[in-house]
């Protein structure tokens, strides 16, 4: 090998690190293939019953949902522990589902509703989802909640409902376009 393959060796090493180091600072913005987040526990207790009520009070019911859903996500709520009820929709059982993270506190839980807005405005979050979706984003102490639907393709006209109940709930987080 010649000396100035050896001298460049650890420069090359160095330039490899920083890019590399570098592109993970802004962050990945879905989790690696396998991971999950762990567990709500009760944290997000409270807040599934209140969700609960709003949807009884429409004359929606929603349980615990047996289907895995994740819905497109910020880099902030990625890693938070989440609770997935899905309202019961007759005409449309493959959807109507609503996700409650678990973000610890009242500023966790602001921060990630409102990097959350950012993300489903930004270019690589509003094309994961329909033209025309409307999202319901509350923050309801330390938790989200998180809702979309789009009017144009809802198979249920009663969708509607799930989002103007949990409307009532904690406090709105516009999602721009």
């Amino acid at each position: 090998m010649s000396r100035a393959v050896q001298a460049a060796r650890p420069a090359a090493w160095m330039l490899l690190a920083i890019s590399v180091l570098g592109c993970g600072a802004s962050g990945p913005t879905f989790p690696p293939a396998g991971s999950t987040p762990g567990p709500p526990g009760d944290a997000t207790a409270a807040t599934k019953q209140q969700v609960i009520g709003a949807l009884g009070a429409a004359g929606l019911q929603a349980v615990d949902t047996a289907r895995p859903y994740r819905p497109p996500e910020g880099a902030l709520m990625t890693g938070a522990a989440r609770s997935v009820l899905q309202a019961t929709l007759p005409d449309d059982p493959d959807h109507g589902y609503i996700v409650i993270y678990s973000l610890g506190s009242a500023v966790a839980a602001e921060s990630a509703a409102f990097d959350q807005a950012r993300y489903i405005a930004s270019g690589p979050g509003a094309i994961q989802f329909p033209p025309g979706s409307h999202f319901v984003l509350r923050i309801v102490g330390s938790t989200v909640i998180f809702f979309t639907w789009n009017p144009g393709s809802a198979p249920d006209t009663r969708t509607h409902l799930i989002e103007d109940a949990l409307n009532t709930l904690g406090v709105a987080v516009p999602v721009g376009s």
